[in-house]
C-alpha cells in the first residue's frame, strides 16, 4: 500500500477545499508514491514525534497541525520545525497535515467528537462554510449541540473537566443557573463568540480566547477556554480509528507523547 492510499482517503474525509485559505494542509514533507510501512497519528510534528515513527517502524505521520503554517527561508536546524523536517528526510518519514479541513468537516471532524465526548444531541453547524456547487453545506465552522437534560452550572463545569480530561478551566462570569444548549469549536475559536451569541446557546467553549474577547460575552453567555491541546487531543483518537477501521489489517499508532508545549502548575 502507498502513502497516496492514505491521503486519498483522508481527503474524502476532510476534503481539502474545506480549508481556510491561510492554512498548509496536506502532504508536507515525503512522496506519495513511496510504500506505506506504518502510520502514527498526532496532533503536532515534532522531533521526539519522528523519532517515535522510526522507533514503531512508521514512515508516515499524520498530524493534526502542519509543521510549517507559512513559508520557510531557510532549513539550517537552528529552529523546532527546522529539526523536525531534517529529521523527517533524513530518514524518509513522510509527514502529513490534515487542519482547517477536518475542523470544518461536520462528520468525522474535530468538533464532531468534542461534541461526542459531551455526549451532545440535535448537533449542527455553527457557521455553515459554503462548499463548491453547494449553496447549502453541513460543514463549517464550530457546532452546536444540546445536553440531553439540563445541567446546573456547577455540575456542568465538572461535567466538562471529567469528560475532556482536565483539571482547570477559564470562564466568564456565571448568567446562567442552567446549562442545556452548547457551542463549541475545538482550537482558537474566539472568531465565533459573536455567532454563538447570536444562537443563543448557554455556553460556548473554546480556547484561545484573548483577555479582551472575554467582555464579549457581555453577560449574555458563558464563555469556557479549556486550551488549546485539550480542546484538540481526541483528535489523535479520532484519527486513529478512522484509518485503523478502512485499513486493519495495516500498523497504525497512537503517538505516546503529550505535544502540548503548555505546562500548569
Amino acid at each position: 500500500m502507498k502513502i497516496n492510499d492514505i491521503i486519498t482517503f483522508l481527503n474524502e474525509i476532510a476534503p481539502a477545499h474545506l480549508q481556510e485559505s491561510y492554512d498548509n494542509t496536506g502532504l508536507i514533507v515525503g512522496n506519495k508514491e513511496w510504500e506505506c510501512h506504518g502510520v502514527l497519528v498526532c496532533l503536532d510534528s515534532t522531533e521526539e514525534i519522528i523519532d517515535e515513527a522510526i522507533q514503531k517502524g512508521c514512515n508516515l505521520v499524520v498530524a493534526h497541525h502542519p509543521i510549517i503554517f507559512s513559508g520557510l527561508k531557510k532549513i539550517n536546524g537552528y529552529h523546532y520545525v527546522e529539526k523536525t523536517i531534517i529529521k523527517a528526510i533524513k530518514n524518509d518519514i513522510a509527514i502529513f497535515a490534515i487542519h482547517t479541513n477536518l475542523d470544518n468537516a461536520f462528520q468525522n471532524g474535530v468538533n464532531s467528537k468534542f461534541a461526542e465526548k459531551l455526549n451532545l444531541i440535535k448537533t449542527s453547524v455553527l457557521t455553515p462554510k459554503k462548499e463548491i456547487n453547494s449553496s447549502d453545506s453541513t460543514n463549517g465552522a464550530g457546532l452546536m449541540g444540546f445536553l440531553q437534560n439540563p445541567m446546573p452550572v456547577s455540575d456542568f463545569f465538572s461535567f466538562i473537566k471529567t469528560k475532556m480530561e482536565i483539571s482547570q478551566l477559564k470562564h466568564t462570569k456565571i448568567v446562567k443557573n442552567k446549562i442545556h444548549k452548547i457551542a463549541l469549536c475545538g482550537g482558537s475559536g474566539s472568531f465565533l463568540i459573536q455567532k454563538a451569541k447570536e444562537e443563543n446557546v448557554d455556553v460556548y467553549i473554546t480556547s484561545d480566547i484573548k483577555y479582551h474577547e472575554f467582555f464579549e460575552a457581555n453577560n449574555q453567555i458563558i464563555l469556557i477556554d479549556i486550551g488549546h491541546f485539550e480542546s484538540e487531543k481526541f483528535t489523535i483518537e479520532l484519527l486513529y480509528t478512522l484509518i485503523q477501521n478502512k485499513f486493519s489489517t495495516f500498523a497504525v499508532h497512537f503517538t505516546n507523547h503529550i505535544t502540548n508545549p503548555v505546562y500548569y502548575l
